[in-house]
């Protein structure tokens, strides 16, 4: 079967963990995958950033006629022209990772049966940090993407949950998957040593608190900056921030008002090899966040042995797995402040998660696909 996937909505660097999921993913399909034949559909301007993959016998790339950086023209051609062109290139399945598939011809007509996986539907629960077109744009994606999709795929049980109750058409056709994840381990080649990101970013072992968010509102990232200024008084531990997407004006002036300026950095956005180094050397990982699809940063974490403070806001409490130290009130500093102290004290454990184990994710997609065409 040859399995196309669609890679145009990918803007490097900057989509964040679907990306960072979405290649985790093709990894797979290329290393646990001896069956399948795999098509990669890239932008003309990204195509340079997946090249990567080729190195996989049963990957190729096909280069689409647009750009990925040009948003509102790649996905006039998409909805336009790449279904017409997978059906031309022979594409048994057509898989879409994120939640805006394309137009398609239905499989009534001869059409690609399409696999969707939908993360969260965040902009119904903040419409408030979106403008009324985007607004717009996602109800209509989901609203699609639930009613033409063959099989529908996402990230947590609160998810799925969630999108049945608005868009019913997915009930039946869903299945929850959760996102792979993978760790770089300590002899990895690639990876850099301790102190050279130490001196990157003037910190030290096990004397700075990690987060890795965007700086979107819901990812309440100003009660953090409140708990510093609290933390201030008695502490110099720093807070180290990884991300990108959002407000960064809002939060650069959140961190001037709390008077913390000396014990806030902003990385923006790291590789997953520099990351891993700032997991495992930080004294605590912060995940203020009070919305998550699925939220793999805190799950990051304690698999590379932090101990971690969280919220178990909409699906956190299901993928921590109860692992972590958690807050009842995400938006209370002086309850975060408390949880910190207590985290302090206790003793680092690395975890395992086999549900987020890359082979382990790798095989039920393989599920999915497969028992389409079988039927």
């Amino acid at each position: 079967m040859l399995i196309g996937i669609d890679l145009l909505w990918v803007r490097p660097k900057i989509c964040g963990g679907t990306e960072s999921a979405t290649r985790n993913l093709i990894n797979g399909f290329g290393m646990y995958d001896d069956k399948n034949e795999y098509m990669l559909f890239v932008g003309k301007d990204t195509v340079e950033t997946f090249k990567e993959y080729e190195k996989y016998p049963n990957m190729k790339i096909q280069i689409c006629d647009t750009e990925s950086l040009k948003r509102i023209k790649r996905i006039a051609w998409e909805n336009a022209k790449l279904d017409k062109l997978a059906r031309s290139l022979g594409v048994d399945l057509m898989f879409i990772p994120v939640y805006s598939k394309p137009n398609s011809l239905s499989e009534e007509k001869g059409g690609i049966p399409y696999v969707t996986t939908i993360y969260d539907l965040q902009a119904l629960h903040f419409p408030q940090y979106f403008s009324k077109t985007r607004i717009m744009f996602f109800k209509r994606s989901w609203k699609k993407a639930c009613a033409t999709s063959t099989k529908l795929i996402t990230s947590s049980n609160y998810s799925k949950d969630d999108i049945i109750e608005h868009f019913p058409t997915a009930e039946g056709k869903i299945s929850v998957i959760y996102s792979p994840i993978t760790i770089t381990n300590s002899c990895d080649d690639t990876k850099p040593l301790p102190e050279d990101v130490f001196a990157k970013y003037g910190i030290e072992k096990d004397k700075y608190f990690y987060t890795l968010s965007s700086m979107l509102p819901h990812k309440n990232l100003e009660t953090l900056i409140k708990t510093m200024k609290l933390l201030k008084e008695s502490d110099d531990t720093k807070l180290v921030v990884s991300g990108v997407g959002g407000n960064k004006d809002s939060f650069n002036l959140c961190v001037k008002e709390a008077g913390v300026e000396d014990l806030v950095i902003d990385t923006g956005f790291v590789s997953d090899e520099e990351r891993d180094v700032l997991y495992e050397n930080c004294s605590l990982f912060l995940f203020p966040s009070t919305f998550e699809g699925y939220g793999m940063p805190p799950v990051e974490a304690m698999m590379s042995g932090a101990k971690v403070v969280s919220t178990k806001c909409a699906s956190l409490g299901e993928v921590t797995q109860g692992k972590a130290i958690y807050v009842e009130d995400p938006l209370n500093e002086q309850e975060w402040l408390e949880k910190i102290r207590e985290a302090l004290k206790a003793e680092k454990t690395k975890y395992d998660f086999p549900e987020y184990d890359l082979k382990n994710v790798t095989l039920k997609y393989l599920d999915v696909f497969n028992g389409i065409k079988e039927k």
